[in-house]
């Protein structure tokens, strides 16, 4: 039996010295936990210090909790996809992203009309309230079974400019930057990413498991004077998905010297 002899409630010190098993090894990555009969004995304590400890454990997203099975440590590997956020250009003028011919729909994309908030309205350079053509869908990879909310939103005033934009608002992104290079805009791009913990219905939709923040990218395409013409969103589990980038040099203008 290991003693407790920590500060603080009773359950935190079953928590803390069960943390220290895992972090150290003696209970291996998707490995069981004793079971709870076993971790009372262990640490003598009672069946609801057992559970309120086992509770903290998994709102740290150090443990799972398996229905009918028990409660195992998670596993710290690599996550399951590598998410590449290259943008090519073919010779025909059409654009390819790595995996964009790889996710599935999981169901139809739903199109709607939104409008700007202040998040959405600071990357398009609008204010709020902002009239957009949202477009949403729920992707999933088919080899690692990784799901992914995605959408993108369209300024009223940029889909004016090119109407079959506003008529068709569900286009994948390849098909929007098209359209866009042939009203005369050189695209390019930026991005930004964070981590955050995923609301209710984010949670349920990613089907993530508990204590996992998820991955909310936002890629702005610019055209002409460098304008935020269409902003694209993609937000998928942390604990399955990684995102790669590739980076090269920009040129840098010639300074000229002086006579």
């Amino acid at each position: 039996m290991t003693e407790i002899q920590r500060p603080g409630a009773l359950y935190q010190q079953v928590a803390a010295a069960i943390r220290e098993a895992i972090l150290s090894g003696e209970f291996a990555p998707d490995s069981p936990l004793p079971s709870e009969s076993q971790l009372i004995t262990r640490y003598g304590v009672s069946r609801p210090t057992v559970r309120n400890a086992i509770a903290a454990l998994r709102a740290e997203g150090l443990i799972d909790v398996r229905h009918g099975k028990g409660s195992f440590v998670r596993s710290a590997g690599q996550p399951a996809l590598t998410i590449e956020r290259r943008i090519g250009r073919t010779s025909d003028d059409r654009f390819t992203m790595p995996n964009g011919d790889e996710w599935e729909e999981v169901e139809e994309p739903t199109t709607y009309r939104a409008r700007t908030t202040k998040a959405t309205g600071r990357l398009l350079q609008l204010a709020e309230e902002e009239a957009l053509f949202g477009c949403a869908r729920l992707l999933i990879d088919p080899g690692t079974g990784t799901r992914a909310m995605h959408r993108t939103l369209i300024p009223f005033e940029v889909a004016e400019a090119i109407p079959l934009l506003g008529k068709e608002p569900r286009k994948r992104p390849t098909a929007i930057y098209r359209l866009l290079a042939q009203d005369g805009h050189a695209l390019w791009w930026s991005e930004t990413v964070r981590a955050r913990m995923p609301l209710p219905d984010e949670r349920a939709t990613l089907q993530l498991p508990d204590a996992t923040p998820l991955l909310h990218l936002a890629r702005v395409a610019h055209g002409t004077d460098d304008r935020p013409l269409v902003l694209e969103e993609l937000r998928v589990g942390a604990d399955r998905a990684e995102i790669a980038y590739r980076i090269t040099a920009d040129k840098q203008p010639t300074r000229r010297r002086q006579a």
